[in-house]
């Protein structure tokens, strides 16, 4: 299968290259200058020369904070992107998948968010990247939204790697120990996409179409992720530090983060058969890849 990526060099399309190369599949990842989500037509231009079998969105503007004051970039990248992507996708006649997150929820349920539930984005980035889910839908018929979340891989600037450069300083940590949701490896994400495209490619139904959440199982807080971080790099030798819980409110951000960012994950599991392991497995496999490296 031949699938075309948007972007180079975030942690799912690195991922989704490797694991798609593992599994025989021919990723291309296509990023700037030939496509430009700001630039509608530079992507439909770019995805079209690839004649793929499949379409991965997964290219975004992610600067949580910084998209507070840069919006309109925000949504020409979030927003009207991906409109584009689905318009190329619907002209090759092939299914897209585009990845989402859970920032288009406000954090306020005492429960796994599901599909079906309210959305209400509290910032920006959360709205650019509703606006983006609908540009799609609205766009393709043949699409697949993945909302993922907490993502952290070997690859890039992540909260795993950031924890274990700080703790190569400090010998102890304040993190955030009332935000909670699902950490999710990259590297399982891929993995999930690959099965997707292929049950999309294979299968016309309707019902593998639509909004997914997809993440991995388990849940914690930033806090309790941090100290399983740090029990994995001691066990491994490497750089470890006491971690101090701290409320959201003794670390100001530009942009509200969701206090509840987990994700009911039982709709993928039924329609696609998609189940990611569980997170401490998977935190597992990236700590031994990254350690002995230079983090």
């Amino acid at each position: 299968m031949k699938i075309a990526v948007t972007g180079t060099a975030g942690q799912v399309v690195t991922s989704l290259i490797e694991r798609g190369m593992a599994a025989g599949h021919e990723v291309i990842a296509i990023g700037r200058p030939d496509l430009d989500l700001a630039d509608p037509a530079s992507v439909v231009r770019a995805l079209s020369a690839t004649a793929p079998d499949a379409i991965v969105s997964a290219a975004a503007y992610t600067a949580v904070d910084k998209a507070e004051s840069e919006s309109d970039l925000a949504f020409a990248v979030n927003g009207a992107g991906p409109g584009a992507v689905a318009q190329a996708a619907k002209a090759l006649g092939v299914p897209l998948i585009h990845i989402s997150t859970d920032y288009v929820f406000d954090g306020t349920l005492d429960r796994p968010y599901v599909e079906s539930d309210p959305t209400g984005p509290t910032g920006v980035y959360g709205a650019s990247k509703l606006a983006g889910e609908q540009a799609v839908l609205d766009g393709h018929d043949d699409s697949a939204v993945l909302r993922v979340a907490w993502v952290y891989s070997p690859f890039g600037v992540n909260f795993v790697k950031t924890m274990l450069r700080l703790a190569g300083d400090r010998d102890a940590l304040g993190v955030v120990g009332d935000q909670v949701g699902n950490p999710t490896s990259a590297l399982a994400i891929a993995d999930a996409i690959l099965q997707v495209a292929t049950n999309m490619v294979a299968d016309s139904s309707p019902e593998l179409r639509g909004i997914f959440h997809m993440t991995a199982p388990g849940e914690a807080s930033w806090a309790d992720f941090a100290q399983a971080i740090f029990a994995a790099s001691a066990a491994r030798g490497g750089p470890t530090a006491l971690v101090r819980p701290i409320g959201t409110a003794d670390y100001p951000t530009l942009a509200t983060r969701p206090a509840n960012s987990r994700l009911n994950c039982g709709l993928i599991a039924r329609v696609h058969g998609v189940t990611l392991p569980d997170w401490h497995m998977s935190l597992d496999a990236v700590m031994d890849r990254l350690q002995p490296m230079a983090l």
